[in-house]
């Protein structure tokens, strides 16, 4: 487990960038962004080779513990040992992520207002978050 972020704020129209290093043996990393722990809008998970998957990221929300349809994204701009940048970028209706040379979007399936908690873990090494 990596840090948790509360109280950040986002609204829409706010970006938050999340940049750090990839461990050289990663199979699997994750990043949430939500109200809290229990309500997530945005459950971000880049799989090398976890789960069934292989370089697919899968994308998801959660509700308590009810979790919902899985979104996948063939498109995985990742490497083992690499550094990473991903953008968030905070909707009305949905969450853009910004890749290196590829961005896709996440629906804002709870109807959050205001994105206030962020979480990472897995083989993730946070260097930096900043918002805007």
């Amino acid at each position: 487990q990596g840090p948790v972020c509360t109280n950040l704020g986002l609204k829409p129209g706010q970006r938050l960038t999340v940049k750090g290093k990839i461990a050289p043996n990663a199979k699997s990393f994750v990043m949430n962004l939500g109200k809290d722990a229990t309500l997530l809008g945005l459950h971000f998970n880049p799989r090398f080779d976890a789960h069934g998957d292989v370089n697919t990221i899968v994308c998801n929300s959660k509700k308590v513990e009810e979790w919902g349809a899985e979104h996948r994204e063939t498109v995985f701009p990742f490497q083992k040992g690499g550094t990473a940048e991903i953008t968030f970028g905070v909707n009305q209706n949905d969450v853009t992520v910004h890749l290196p040379g590829h961005q896709f979007t996440f629906p804002n399936r709870l109807g959050l207002s205001v994105f206030d908690y962020f979480d990472t873990h897995g083989d993730f090494t946070l260097q930096s978050l900043s918002w805007e």
